[in-house]
């Protein structure tokens, strides 16, 4: 199978990720799309070839999605991390600009990781024991900075413990992240401009494999797809804020 079409290959004959309806309606009744494939549901041949060359898990375990589910309605958790991704807007949108990469996907997936975190898990004594793998807002480790040549691999104890404190500070995370995007872009040979989900069923199923090779989980592009169509998400990084004007004196 060749890897440049891998994200848009004709319809599954075994349909193996399945969508909730109204956000399966919302992309394959995009403008423009010529049939009624879901985009988010992968082959077996193409599982294998993201196998193959990424590496992925299959989904969680039922009980693991029961539980991610639960997390996702906690209002409080769900204010807090919106807040720390207004923090986060600016370098979100201006990377995302820089790299051609869709900031929806961005803040969808710090929108998940963050709500999704192990408590402790950003503390620096936590991360330079070893006992945590991912990193930061966006859950990443010490590998993608391998890939974007940003650490050696054969790097000092000092150079792996500055790596760690770079991946700790949420912007640098966010450039990292942006960077990851930008980076399996360029291996799967996708267009060069940001992808679109409610224009395309073919950018839906780019930005649904970019979001599956970033967790490695089938359920994954499910949640992060319904997560770039939140609301208060978009309003959050596509709103401006206009100063009240003076009352008349």
């Amino acid at each position: 199978m060749a890897v440049a079409t891998l994200p848009f290959t004709g319809g599954p004959s075994k349909p193996l990720l399945l969508l909730d309806p109204g956000l399966s309606g919302s992309i394959s009744n995009a403008q423009g799309a010529s049939d009624q494939v879901d985009p988010l549901q992968f082959s077996a041949a193409e599982l294998s070839e993201l196998k193959r060359r990424f590496g992925v898990h299959g989904p969680q375990p039922r009980l693991a999605q029961l539980f991610t589910s639960g997390i996702d309605q906690l209002e409080p958790l769900r204010s807090h991390t919106l807040g720390r991704i207004a923090d986060l807007r600016p370098v979100i949108l201006a990377e995302s600009q820089r790299q051609r990469v869709n900031p929806m996907l961005v803040a969808a997936i710090l929108f998940d990781e963050m709500r999704h975190a192990k408590p402790g898990e950003d503390l620096p004594l936590a991360a330079h024991s070893g006992l945590f793998s991912t990193h930061g807002p966006a859950q990443l480790g010490l590998g993608e900075m391998v890939h974007q040549g940003l650490l050696k691999p054969d790097a000092s104890d000092a150079e792996i413990s500055q790596a760690r404190d770079a991946l700790l500070d949420p912007e640098q995370n966010v450039v990292l992240l942006v960077g990851k995007f930008a980076r399996l872009s360029r291996e799967l040979n996708l267009p060069k401009r940001q992808l679109q989900a409610s224009k395309s069923q073919r950018d839906a199923k780019a930005l649904a494999t970019l979001a599956y090779l970033h967790n490695g989980k089938l359920d994954y592009p499910r949640r992060i797809l319904r997560a770039m169509q939140d609301a208060e998400l978009h309003a959050l990084m596509y709103s401006r804020r206009k100063a009240a004007p003076s009352p008349l004196i």
